[in-house]
């Protein structure tokens, strides 16, 4: 009898945010697919004779390709177990949830998605920076800041400069030059506050605020890893305001 493939959303990293639903689904799966953004902690939950299975990819290493991950969800499946693909963040965000719901559809394999808090929601709640804000930004933008096999960044510019929405880049790391200029030469302002966080919501993150004019050298003296996320926008200036307010309780690791 054909498994079910449950495509779960572990969030940012604090085991805390998680779903109780993808909770409840990690715990009872037969087998467990997961990313490397996902924690040891969260892993932890699994059940102790759950076949456990590491797909991980980091910048420039993917030891597992995705078409073979897609193949090892249709295996395991087909051997009868429940699955449980755990993903950092949410499986519907730069996730490739939907590519590997596809491919199981195909093959006649039942999914449901567990969604989970992306990393831009876990920076905004750890920062007290928020996403939008009277005044300051009326929307929100989500980007990857980068293109599948090294591809050329060719981004929107013109649409994503808008000084009145909050843009978020994903993945932006290696290319947080490119966005910078791209941005600037579309006319939002070079002193444009930007925020960037590294490993959000993990015990060991880093941040640091910056400017589009500085933040590719910022990035580079300050040494931040993959994964880093990057916020733009007039949101960040609330930044100091927040985290010097008693009143307002958010993590601070940095």
């Amino acid at each position: 009898m054909t498994g079910k493939v449950f495509l779960i959303g572990a969030g940012p990293g604090d085991p805390e945010l998680m779903t109780v639903k993808a909770v409840r689904h990690l715990k009872a799966a037969d087998c467990v697919v997961y990313d490397r953004l996902v924690s040891n902690d969260i892993i932890a939950m699994a059940r102790p004779d759950a076949k456990m299975i590491f797909v991980g990819k980091s910048p420039k290493c993917h030891t597992v390709p995705q078409d073979r991950i897609n193949e090892i969800l249709v295996e395991e499946a087909k051997a009868g177990r429940n699955v449980a693909r755990l993903k950092g963040g949410d499986p519907l965000i730069f996730g490739r949830g939907s590519e590997e719901a596809a491919h199981l559809a195909d093959h006649g394999v039942e999914v449901e998605y567990v969604p989970g808090i992306t990393a831009a929601q876990g920076a905004a709640t750890v920062t007290g920076v928020p996403l939008t804000h009277r005044g300051l930004a009326t929307g929100v933008q989500y980007v990857t800041g980068h293109r599948q096999a090294d591809k050329v960044l060719d981004l929107d510019w013109k649409r994503l400069a808008d000084p009145d929405t909050t843009l978020v880049v994903y993945m932006g790391v290696a290319n947080i030059g490119q966005i910078a200029v791209g941005l600037m030469t579309e006319g939002l302002p070079a002193a444009t506050p930007v925020m960037a966080i590294s490993r959000v919501t993990a015990a060991d993150e880093e941040r640091m605020v910056s400017s589009l004019a500085t933040i590719a050298q910022d990035t580079r003296d300050a040494g931040l890893r993959a994964p880093t996320l990057f916020i733009i926008g007039r949101v960040v200036s609330l930044y100091d305001s927040v985290t010097q307010n008693p009143a307002v309780q958010v993590a601070l690791h940095a």
